[in-house]
């Protein structure tokens, strides 16, 4: 019988469910009411959000971004990933793992594919970068980004933007890659979809189409120089006819 009292005593203390409840409600109420006082925000505090924090190191970078040139001042801590989506706009580029995994925040950095969220914007400082919405001319897309949706690569789309740009760079270095070779390239880009077969296949389609456009570019300057030499062929005989041999 004593034990039982001194349990009863010792729950005495303890939160009741009523009080639980009525905290709990509470809570709520703040939660619902606190959006309500954002628009009640000084321009001063305002203010205070959006500038840099004292003491933390910053840098004015200068830098050319899908052919345009930028200048800017970024905080030293601030990856390029965060500086081409947050104040650049330029949302094609995705955050994925945040840590160098996915693949999904790929750009071409001076033409070479890098993880995005890996590399600060201020080691971008006088180079080049390319994003995904730096492929297209206007309406008229990239052949990779035509191969891509003629062989059914994007799925749920969010790793696309990451997969073009890793086949963009790996084209730019290896114009004629073999399976293996674009598997191997593209290796570093997870697709959560699993759609890497047509992925890879979308590669190659780019690859031949490249390889096709530039043997009709071969072919016309063969017929052109034929044309050419034909026409200067011609000039000699002509020049004898009327005497005029040197």
């Amino acid at each position: 019988m004593g034990f039982r009292k001194d349990i009863m005593s010792k729950r005495k203390g303890d939160i009741s469910r009523r009080k639980f409840l009525e905290g709990t409600g509470a809570v709520l109420a703040v939660t619902t009411v606190a959006p309500s006082l954002k628009p009640h925000l000084s321009a001063a505090g305002a203010a205070e959000v959006e500038t840099t924090p004292a003491g933390v190191p910053t840098t004015s970078i200068r830098l050319v971004v899908n052919g345009a040139e930028h200048s800017a001042v970024v905080e030293d801590r601030w990856t390029l990933v965060e500086f081409l989506r947050d104040h650049l706009r330029l949302t094609g580029t995705k955050i994925g793992c945040d840590r160098g995994e996915c693949g999904a925040c790929t750009v071409l950095l001076d033409g070479k594919p890098v993880y995005s969220c890996s590399n600060l914007a201020v080691w971008a400082d006088g180079r080049t970068v390319q994003t995904v919405e730096g492929l297209a001319h206007g309406d008229q897309l990239d052949p990779l980004q035509q191969a891509f949706i003629d062989h059914d690569g994007p799925q749920c789309g969010f790793c696309t933007s990451g997969q073009l740009m890793c086949a963009k760079g790996l084209l730019a270095h290896n114009p004629h890659p073999t399976l293996e070779e674009v598997k191997a390239g593209m290796t570093g880009n997870i697709c959560r979809c699993s759609n890497y077969n047509h992925y890879t296949e979308a590669v190659l389609a780019a690859s031949s189409q490249q390889t096709a456009a530039a043997d009709r570019g071969a072919g016309r300057n063969v017929a052109a120089n034929a044309q050419g030499s034909g026409s200067r062929r011609v000039t000699p005989v002509s020049t004898r006819s009327t005497g005029g041999a040197r």
